[in-house]
């Protein structure tokens, strides 16, 4: 029987034809998706739409008509921009944002200093012990903030703090670190004592990153260790000093747990010492939940106003940089 011979046409239109990929099933596309949906419920379930009821509360107040009692006597109505002028006029308000202020001006640099020097030291030849000291510098950041501020508020006490007894024997007459004048500095440290750590461990993980071989050119060059350090070492950590920066800074404007805990060991800390604990006050001790959901919208926006504006500043100097 003869062999059939496929005709010359016929096979160069199916070498020109291209091959149909096979449509895959409907559940592996839909695989992503089904992987994403427990982040995406928790997300919404958690954060978009809580944020949503806050935005929405904002916006809203009690009228009381009479003397408020009886059905119909308490309305929610539609107030506008009323709760956030009434927020941002508080004089309360007002100083517990200077307060912050001033708490983040002596906290971020020094801890993020200390972080620094801390990195460049594990960092370096001629340091010893490596393991030991990155955990005893870490370990303060795995201590919950309410336990370490219960910590030090007991070593602040003069009644109870084991240093005021050696200083009392030196004939040191130290002062209270929880009295109205330095109450500042003892909530500061407290922070400083938990951060540091944290900071250090993301300064140090972009230090390892860095080729060795810059190191050898430098020392071949002359460089000392200080100078490899300021010279090499950190210009290219700078952009893990930004984002520790900005994570400082954000902590900074939310800080809470340290100064709610020292409150009751000491008479000089108010209930509206920080922007947050004024919002609890106003939600949970005066039942305002209007007045407080627009005071935590203030303080989320100021959050993301300085964040982004500093990170738009930094990148906006680096392109200078370049183009020069």
């Amino acid at each position: 029987m003869p062999a059939t011979t496929a005709s010359p046409g016929r096979t160069e239109r199916a070498r020109t034809t291209p091959r149909r990929r096979p449509r895959g099933r409907l559940g592996q596309r839909l695989a992503p998706y089904g992987f994403l949906a427990p982040a995406m419920a928790l997300f919404v379930a958690f954060l978009a739409l809580p944020i949503g009821y806050a935005l929405y509360l904002s916006f809203r107040a009690v009228r009381v008509s009479g003397l408020g009692l009886g059905k119909g006597a308490r309305t929610e109505v539609w107030v506008g921009l009323e709760n956030y002028a009434r927020s941002l006029s508080d004089p309360e308000f007002l100083a517990s944002v200077g307060r912050v202020g001033l708490y983040g001006l002596l906290v971020v640099p020094t801890m993020l200093g200390l972080a620094l020097l801390f990195a460049l030291m594990l960092d370096s030849r001629r340091t010893r012990a490596r393991g030991f000291s990155r955990v005893s510098i870490f370990l303060p950041y795995a201590v919950p903030a309410v336990i370490s501020s219960l910590l030090w508020g007991f070593l602040y006490l003069p009644a109870v703090s084991p240093f005021y007894d050696v200083f009392a024997s030196l004939g040191w007459d130290v002062p209270s670190l929880v009295s109205s004048d330095l109450v500042m500095f003892a909530v500061a440290n407290i922070a400083v004592w938990g951060g540091t750590g944290f900071n250090m461990v993301v300064i140090y993980t972009a230090l390892k990153a860095i080729p060795t071989e810059l190191y050898e050119a430098a020392k071949l060059d002359g460089c000392s260790e200080r100078a490899i350090a300021w010279r090499i070492k950190i210009p290219i950590v700078t952009p893990s000093i930004i984002m520790t920066f900005v994570f400082s800074m954000i902590a900074t404007l939310q800080v809470f747990a340290e100064p709610v805990t020292l409150r009751p060991l000491t008479n000089t800390i108010s209930t509206t010492w920080t922007p947050l604990m004024k919002v609890y006050r106003d939600a949970f001790t005066r039942n305002d939940i209007y007045s407080a959901a627009a005071t935590s919208v203030v303080i989320a926006l100021a959050t993301f106003i300085l964040s982004f504006g500093f990170l738009r500043l930094v990148q906006s100097r680096a392109f200078t940089q370049e183009k020069s």
